[in-house]
């Protein structure tokens, strides 16, 4: 899938250099950040989601009691 997208010149820049100073294409580079940022990105957002769920009380939170019982892990 084709994408494009607008840098700053100095992200641009400096992804030039790499680019020339690695013999990697531009392109190599970007799905690099793509693919080991899109995990962290998830991560971040998506719990942002469920923290405001919590905090709207739409999400139920359960203490370590809770789960240890409910799995039959409790002492």
């Amino acid at each position: 899938m084709a994408t494009s997208i607008r840098l700053t010149p100095e992200i641009e820049q400096r992804l030039d250099t790499l680019a020339s100073k690695t013999g990697r294409s531009k392109a190599f580079y970007l799905r690099e950040i793509i693919e080991n940022g899109l995990d962290d990105m998830e991560d971040y957002y998506l719990g942002l989601g469920v923290l405001e769920r919590i905090r709207k009380g739409e999400e139920r939170v359960y203490s370590l009691d809770e789960v240890e019982r409910d799995l039959g892990l409790a002492d």
